[in-house]
């Protein structure tokens, strides 16, 4: 029997299409589809300055939007040789960290309420709730927060954010306490995942898994430390790793990246000096806007960068971060005008679809529920 699973299924987290041919509950084989949503994302970026791409990075990943603005705006500050000031430096960190501890959250929450783990599910999502009140106070925004700029950031931090900062991370702790308590030794959990959508390190490499699933099978990789960016270099923090590469091995090592990242937040919290978080580059950042009504000079050059676009030299660049699944590259050409040549984006989503049917091929039709969802796919990163 073949049966279709979605592209409009609540079990698939998205818009993806899993053509499943069956014998009883056994699956046999699994094709998975994805590219519904139509976003035509890279397109969309030869027709927009360098600033207005800011808004259409949030939406490749809207569950940490903030790592999506950060890897972008690294790679023109790159092509433009801006080097950011230190305070904006170690926030970028910092924000790009509490990102992750949301995607993490809102990945893990799912999958425990997709196996019926109703109070656990409303533990973390308390959590992450949270945590968007926090970032919109911030931004101004609950998921989609366009707080990225080419030099900088859009504001600085709000009075009292540190403090409510620290009060979430004491109630993280309490709450996944708890998760912790009531899933990790679960008979019911661990039978559902383990040695369930089984993938070994030779096979994550040949299909280019990267992120939580190849950490899942044993390997370090992670590009925080491999390949140091912002103020990782400076930062003390593990780089946690499974054993068999299965469904038990991805929710916890995303258990435990969460704790790191705690750490990682607290340390930051520390380190973050006074100063501006914006440079002094006419090239790419807006004059203050009480000069713009008092000068010629200002005015001009705010015009000049809202109709124009900031000139990024000709050349391209590649930028890889380690986002919240995986390896997020951009690889950007510029022809020295105002608008990209080219945005490419290298989506751990789209790479990791690829290699899904390895993950639920030879399992149970129920575990395709379970499996899909530790891959955690954002469908916004697939349809680019």
């Amino acid at each position: 029997m073949v049966v279709n699973i979605g592209p409009s299924h609540p079990a698939t987290h998205g818009t993806v299409q899993i053509i499943a041919e069956l014998d009883g509950e056994k699956v046999l084989r699994t094709d998975v589809h994805c590219g519904y949503l139509h976003r035509g994302f890279e397109k969309e970026c030869e027709d927009h300055t360098w600033h207005n791409l800011i808004p259409y990075v949030d939406r490749l990943n809207y569950c940490s939007a903030l790592i999506n603005n950060f890897a972008y705006c690294d790679g023109v500050e790159r092509l433009m040789g801006i080097e950011i000031t230190p305070r904006t430096k170690y926030l970028r960190t910092l924000l790009a960290e509490y990102s992750r501890l949301a995607d993490h959250l809102t990945c893990v929450a799912a999958s425990l309420m997709e196996l019926g783990a109703m109070t656990a599910f409303l533990y973390l999502v308390t959590v992450r709730d949270a945590m968007y009140e926090h970032l919109a106070a911030l931004t101004g925004a609950r998921v989609t927060y366009s707080y990225g700029r080419i030099g900088g950031l859009a504001a600085d931090v709000p009075e009292g954010w540190f403090k409510r900062l620290e009060e979430i991370l004491r109630d993280y702790e309490l709450y996944l306490e708890r998760v912790h308590g009531l899933v990790d030794r679960n008979r019911i959990f661990i039978d559902r995942m383990r040695n369930v959508g089984t993938l070994s390190t030779a096979e994550a490499l040949h299909w280019g898994f990267t992120g939580p699933i190849l950490r899942s099978t044993g390997v370090p990789r992670d590009l925080r430390k491999d390949t140091p960016y912002l103020a990782y270099a400076e930062l003390d923090f593990d780089v946690p790793v499974g054993i068999l590469g299965d469904n038990y091995d991805r929710y916890y090592v995303r258990m435990r990246e969460m704790d790191e990242s705690v750490y990682m937040i607290r340390q930051l919290m520390d380190m973050i000096p006074d100063g501006p978080i914006n440079v002094d580059d006419r090239r790419c950042v807006f004059p203050e806007k009480q000069l713009v009504y008092g000068e010629i000079e200002s005015l001009i050059n705010h015009f000049k960068l809202v109709m124009e676009g900031p000139v990024v030299p000709a050349g391209d660049v590649y930028v890889g971060h380690e986002a919240a699944n995986g390896e997020l590259g951009f690889y950007i050409v510029s022809n020295g005008e105002g608008v990209p040549h080219k945005v490419h984006v290298r989506s751990p989503s789209f790479v990791h679809m690829g290699g899904a049917h390895r993950m639920l091929d030879g399992y149970q039709l129920a575990d395709i529920v379970t499996t899909f969802g530790s891959i955690n796919m954002i469908g916004g990163e697939c349809d680019r």
